[in-house]
């Protein structure tokens, strides 16, 4: 039994239209289930009865469609894996989440692994040349360089005179403390032994006389040597006449002796020992002179303008500062001599 279908008109004789229930048009003409719309005039060819069609059966599985790409694709082969392809390439041309852009690096196949030739040639690519080392090398030893010799100057104007000051204030307190306690008596003294203090009031200076020159005993504590040994060997304040020659540093190490070119003409020099004030008055001064002119010592000091024997006080240190190429003199001559017992000079009150 057949079922009854309307008849259409709209075709030549003997067309019938779709089947009953059927949409006219090409189902699947998008590929997506949709129908095209009835364009005026179209000629829409009837379908065979199906005899099946009149009952309720159970609908079997789709039947396998051209899948329509996007515009410019064209149609993509059904299936599977060409869906799914077409799917990424949709995904990464609408940019969405996750789907890389088309021709991206995504869907390039990947690179085969280097050979060792190559890949040895590329290390030795990336290795810097000998040149670059040369010259990073050169760099960590100037920089190095550069720390040593800022460490070496900050020893040296730095931490000597603290170290210094400090010895000599403690040698100065020891000294006081044995005048005052009588443990030191006036004579010969050994080497390195502190037997006086100098005072220069305009320089405010007090620092420790000690017997001797040697540097480490006594200039580098921050001490003033005394020419006491051999051809330097001067006189002491006490003695009737002669020149009581001293040696202190310019720089660093306490440096008592750094301003002593500041000095005028009548300005004060007091040597302090344990019985006795000797006040000395500044008298001239030799700006530069070699270290060898060992005359700048005698009893009458050439030079000086002292023109016969008297007390005098020679003052010698290193010129320009911080070198030890020549030699600056200063000297002075003893105008007074008072005994501790009766107190204080002028010089060292006002």
């Amino acid at each position: 039994m057949t079922a009854l279908r309307p008849e259409r008109d709209s075709g030549p004789a003997g067309d019938q239209g779709p089947p009953y229930g059927q949409p006219y048009g090409d189902p699947g003409a998008f590929g997506d289930g949709r129908h095209e719309e009835f364009a005026p005039g179209a000629v829409y060819r009837p379908q065979p009865a199906d005899d099946e069609t009149v009952a309720l059966r159970v609908p079997g599985p789709p039947p396998e469609r051209t899948a329509v790409g996007l515009a410019g694709d064209g149609p993509v082969g059904g299936g599977r894996a060409a869906r799914r392809k077409a799917a990424k390439r949709r995904h990464g041309r609408r940019g969405a989440p996750g789907g890389a852009p088309v021709g991206s690096e995504s869907d390039e196949e990947p690179k085969a692994p280097l050979s060792r030739v190559e890949a040895r040639r590329q290390a030795r690519a990336r290795k810097p040349g000998a040149a670059v080392v040369a010259s990073r090398m050169i760099g960590e030893l100037f920089i190095t360089t550069g720390v040593l010799m800022l460490l070496f100057v900050t020893y040296q104007l730095w931490w000597t005179n603290v170290r210094a000051h400090a010895q000599a204030n403690q040698a100065a307190s020891n000294l006081q403390d044995d005048w005052a306690s009588g443990k030191r008596n006036p004579g010969t003294f050994e080497p390195g032994q502190g037997f006086a203090l100098l005072h220069i009031p305009k320089l405010d200076v007090v620092v420790p006389i000690a017997e001797g020159i040697s540097s480490k005993k006594v200039l580098d504590r921050g001490m003033v040597g005394h020419y006491a040994e051999g051809a330097l060997k001067t006189a002491m304040p006490d003695a009737r006449t002669g020149n009581f020659g001293l040696a202190g540093h310019r720089n660093t190490h306490g440096e008592p002796f750094r301003y002593i070119n500041k000095l005028q003409p009548g300005d004060p020099i007091v040597v302090e020992t344990q019985d006795e004030y000797f006040v000395y008055k500044m008298a001239s001064i030799l700006p530069v002179t070699s270290p060898s002119n060992v005359s700048v010592l005698e009893p009458v000091p050439k030079q000086s303008g002292f023109k016969g024997p008297g007390r005098y006080i020679t003052l010698t240190t290193c010129t320009p500062e911080f070198t030890s190429k020549y030699r600056m003199i200063v000297w002075g001559k003893m105008v007074e001599e008072r005994p501790r017992s009766k107190g204080k000079p002028d010089a060292l009150v006002s």
